[in-house]
């Protein structure tokens, strides 16, 4: 559990940064969070080297390493402009939240819709996943799973932002029943499945040609409510705007065999999906995150 003055100084650090993006310019608010965002980068050698290692693990002699370490430096400031954006735009109007919104594949959504059966959208902590939230909210009742953080007085802050946005929290906790009538009452469901589980927890598939233990959240919940999930993205353009984009959905009622196999199978899809959204644009991936620090039990040990 952490210390009362930690969690103290964290959030005094992100009220603070808080406070000058409702003060500056939007433009000057993502400047000085890619600022601080390339200042972590170099003072953080743990957070760095995780990086680095990843990438490596994920491009291999395809990359080379001042391409790699270029790719590290701009995930830490893009990471650092998305929070400094998103800690802005609840202050922005909604006609200027708006008007900083394009979609591309809107047809996917309504596609996967048709069924009536509420819908699941799988993303990943790619590009600005949190503003996401203001367009999705505009479809129909959205629901975000989450975990909570570590620092409450940070989760209360993080919350109220996000339901600004229009989203309600579940957390992952005991979360499958609420899930389940959410779903039952035709609202959407987002997860981000991209990120390490523990073993009991995870099913190993095939990331960047490594095992990665991955949840099957989305697929267990997908089969149970023959609910189709639906990848969806949101990614930063360069004129300042967000491209949220959906892709052809997937019905889980199309895959057969026994239950495990069927819920590896999607895994792996909505895996390969992330996958290759992440190779398309790498620096806004989240590649300081250990992503596959949880190996098989089958694995030798190094």
């Amino acid at each position: 559990m952490k210390k009362k003055s930690s969690i103290y100084l964290e959030w005094l650090g992100f009220s603070s940064l808080g406070l000058l993006t409702y003060l500056l310019p939007r433009s000057w608010g993502k400047k000085m969070g890619r600022f601080i965002g390339r200042l972590v980068y170099h003072l953080d050698a743990y957070h760095r080297q995780v990086a680095l290692s990843n990438l490596n693990l994920a491009f291999k002699n395809q990359k080379t390493d001042q391409e790699k370490q270029k790719m590290a430096r701009s995930c830490f400031e893009n990471f650092g402009e998305m929070i400094a954006d998103f800690l802005k735009f609840p202050s922005l109007s909604p006609a200027k939240r708006q008007a900083l919104i394009e979609v591309q594949g809107l047809e996917f959504f309504h596609q996967a819709q048709q069924q009536k059966k509420g819908l699941i959208i799988f993303s990943a902590h790619y590009g600005q996943w949190e503003v996401a939230s203001f367009f999705l909210s505009q479809l129909g009742k959205l629901n975000v799973i989450a975990r909570p953080l570590d620092n409450p007085w940070l989760e209360k802050k993080l919350t109220q932002m996000r339901t600004s946005l229009g989203a309600k929290i579940i957390y992952k906790q005991a979360a499958a029943r609420p899930i389940l009538r959410k779903l039952q009452a035709q609202e959407i469901v987002v997860l981000l499945i991209d990120q390490n589980v523990l073993e009991d927890m995870a099913v190993f598939v095939d990331f960047f040609g490594t095992l990665a233990a991955t949840t099957p959240a989305a697929s267990v919940l997908a089969l149970r409510s023959q609910t189709p999930l639906l990848p969806a993205f949101c990614l930063p353009l360069q004129n300042g705007r967000y491209l949220i984009e959906f892709k052809p959905p997937i019905y889980p009622e199309q895959y057969g065999g026994e239950r495990e196999e069927q819920i590896l199978q999607i895994t792996q899809q909505c895996t390969k999906i992330i996958e290759s959204q992440i190779k398309a644009a790498p620096e806004h991936w989240m590649w300081f995150h250990n992503r596959w620090k949880t190996r098989p039990p089958q694995e030798p040990k190094k």
